[in-house]
């Protein structure tokens, strides 16, 4: 699954998940942009591991949520690299409360970057996908999408938004060769996973049939994947990569 010479954007990746994707197509030879809102030391810290392993990157500051912060990456990127071959949406907050407690502004902050930050992007992007060789968008959803939470109303609705978003796009973009999917992530090991409580996560590793949490990598192969030219005959769907938990 070589990447070589294609370029991909990788939103919220200065860290967890996101910087696992970056780092791992960097090492398939793709030209990667670490997007970062502001944690700038460690994006520039991604770009130089990818650098260092032999691929090219840059650092791209923008807020997702914001559109002209959007398009202003998207200039910057396009003077670096040119056109963009693949978009991962992968930016994402939470804000966890109860819905009794949920404020219309929980709601709306956690809607404004988790779903308007994939419509900025994919918009800034769209152009670009349409005329690559190998278009993809990739968006980043969750297994919390598909199964619901307590405490995370406004981010489960975030991320089972992203299905019909992703499966509207596949069929608008099929004529053009590019395609549209969705991974969506069980529980992984990640810095936010640490903050739960050990009792919790063992209560959610009793729910998972290959008994053990998710690695980044585990997550950064698939997405290689559909980021490939090995996936082009698949589009519009969700790939759950949750270790076998049902939805």
């Amino acid at each position: 699954m070589n990447l070589e010479n294609q370029t991909c954007v990788v939103t919220g990746s200065s860290r967890g998940i996101g910087r696992g994707i970056a780092t791992d197509l960097g090492d398939h030879g793709a030209n990667v942009v670490v997007n970062y809102r502001s944690s700038e030391a460690e994006a520039q810290a991604v770009v130089a591991e990818i650098r260092e392993s032999g691929g090219d990157a840059m650092a791209a500051q923008a807020d997702v949520a914001k559109g002209e912060e959007v398009q202003a990456m998207r200039e910057a990127v396009n003077d670096e690299f040119g056109n963009v071959d693949v978009l991962v949406n992968n930016a994402g907050i939470t804000i966890d409360k109860k819905f009794e407690n949920m404020t219309r502004e929980d709601w709306d902050t956690v809607m404004n970057v988790n779903l308007g930050g994939v419509f900025n992007c994919t918009d800034a992007f769209y152009e670009d996908l349409k005329r690559a060789d190998h278009g993809r968008l990739i968006n980043i959803s969750s297994v919390v999408g598909q199964q619901g939470n307590i405490g995370q109303a406004n981010y489960a609705t975030t991320k089972s938004g992203l299905f019909g978003f992703t499966r509207t796009l596949a069929l608008e973009l099929a004529h053009t060769g590019a395609t549209a999917n969705c991974v969506a992530p069980g529980f992984v090991e990640t810095d936010m996973l640490e903050e739960v409580p050990e009792r919790v996560q063992e209560k959610i590793l009793r729910n998972i049939p290959l008994d053990r949490f998710a690695t980044v990598q585990d997550i950064a192969g698939i997405v290689r994947f559909v980021a490939s030219e090995e996936s082009s005959y698949m589009t519009g769907q969700v790939l759950g990569v949750n270790g076998g938990m049902e939805w």
